[in-house]
């Protein structure tokens, strides 16, 4: 394969508008997704939904991803589907499996437009069969319309939480009960932040809405939840909580769905050694980028909720904005136009991101999803507890990666998404530090697991042609 001005990793929001935008100005472009059609999370499988009638179930913020995708699709550029990304280089050389071969990709710039993945949130029991992830839950709604034949529990916080149930009982679903996990006096941290908030004020109704469809139809919210706790033997059978006032209770329960807000999918960027920075109000680390997207690896770009979570919508205007910093840095545009270009765009982005600080404040969660006790599973690969990693601070291993070494913990399949940021946390609470003097995992080949079978039919661009 010859090499490409720009490769794009992901077909979201922001990998779509980016490749649109890139395509206008003549650059040459692949994209790549794992996933078998274009629309990323927010929009998964939205060329066949959107015809059917689960695609009203699922909204009209969910309908609007059919003309990005057409868009995208007529666009000329070039995309892969079911493609893995799992090796990147400098230079830049990208290590992808696809169709069960694995193939180098050269290109000049980079953009990661990989999105976001759901905050790991440990919990006893939490591995269990039957506990699932909001967002796996969503997904099964979008691609199958599979909903839960039981009532389900869910426990968290966050906007997702929200979409989801009224998503849930649209399609006939169940919900047997809400544990809000949102502690006492969130609004209060959130409300200097309402007056910007304001800018975005349909966006502030929308989950206005959500709250009081949930409530119209008597769905059962346990507020101020702090403790969470699966029980069953071979399975989930009964959840026991207890609230802020002091209250326990246990419920039967066969399903339950958690979410505790999303964060970037930073493990590409890592392993390219972007510099990233911590970001106290969204409790994670985001890239380090300029006002086009560039990060610190020149020609590196990222965009998205991989940049910072924020929504589709400022998706769609980082990817252009990422689209013209790159078209500039190529040489096709000036400086000035890229400028002019990008001034409206900047615009709009800026009024997208305006409710931003106030949802962080009000759905920022709990601290005890980032500091489990003893006896919580962390490591879900190695089974390694949060009482082993405490044992490791106490005996000399001040950062994630002498706590791999010693214990596995972040080796498994996921390298490090499950459990890399609660080992962050723990480490620094135990060591009186900030979790940005602490870290994160040194992130190294393969990103996702590879087979010798795709390995041995890779072949190198040169010997190719």
């Amino acid at each position: 394969m010859s090499p490409v001005d720009l490769l794009i990793v992901g077909s979201g929001p922001a990998g779509m508008a980016a490749a649109v935008t890139a395509r206008r100005a003549g650059l040459d472009v692949l994209v790549i997704d794992e996933q078998p059609t274009p629309g990323g999370q927010i929009w998964r499988d939205i060329e066949t939904v959107a015809a059917s009638e689960r695609g009203s179930l699922l909204g009209a913020a969910y309908l609007e991803g059919g003309d990005a995708v057409a868009a995208f699709r007529a666009s000329g550029a070039v995309y892969l589907a079911g493609t893995q990304l799992w090796q990147i280089e400098p230079g830049y050389r990208a290590f992808v499996t696809h169709a069960g071969k694995a193939q180098v990709i050269e290109a000049r710039t980079i953009l990661l437009a990989t999105g976001a993945q759901e905050r790991p949130a440990p919990f006893r029991g939490w591995t269990l069969p039957g506990i699932l992830t909001v967002g796996a839950g969503q997904i099964l709604l979008k691609n199958s319309g599979q909903v839960p034949a039981n009532p389900v529990w869910l426990a968290g916080s966050g906007p997702l939480m929200l979409l989801y149930m009224t998503q849930l009982l649209k399609a006939g679903g169940k919900i047997a009960g809400y544990l809000d996990t949102t502690p006492p006096g969130r609004l209060t941290s959130a409300l200097p932040h309402l007056p910007r908030a304001l800018l975005a004020i349909s966006d502030l109704y929308k989950g206005m809405t959500w709250s009081l469809a949930l409530q119209t139809a008597g769905v059962k919210r346990i507020r101020h939840v702090t403790d969470i706790e699966a029980l069953g033997d071979d399975r989930l059978e009964r959840v026991r909580y207890r609230t802020a006032s002091g209250a326990e209770e246990t419920v039967e329960a066969d399903v339950l769905l958690v979410h505790e807000g999303v964060i970037p999918h930073l493990h590409a960027a890592l392993a390219l050694g972007c510099e990233v920075v911590w970001r106290d109000d969204q409790d994670c680390f985001i890239p380090l980028i300029d006002g086009w997207g560039e990060a610190s690896q020149a020609n590196v770009f990222i965009a998205g909720d991989g940049a910072s979570i924020a929504g589709a919508k400022a998706a769609v205007l980082r990817g252009e904005i990422a689209a013209l910093g790159i078209v500039k840095k190529l040489g096709r545009i000036s400086t000035q136009d890229a400028q002019k270009a990008a001034k409206p765009r900047r615009r709009k982005l800026n009024r997208e991101l305006a409710l931003r600080p106030f949802l962080d404040a009000l759905f920022r969660p709990r601290k005890a999803i980032f500091i489990p006790d003893d006896e919580t599973i962390v490591c879900r690969c190695e089974e390694i507890t949060a009482g082993e990693i405490r044992m490791m601070a106490r005996v000399g291993c001040p950062g994630p990666n002498q706590v791999k070494a010693f214990t596995r913990a972040g080796m498994g399949p996921c390298q490090g998404r499950q459990c890399g940021y609660t080992v962050t946390r723990i480490l620094a609470d135990a060591e009186g530090r900030s979790a940005a003097e602490v870290g994160f995992y040194r992130i190294r080949p393969p990103l996702k697991p590879v087979t010798l079978g795709e390995l041995a039919a890779l072949q190198e661009p040169e010997a190719a042609s």
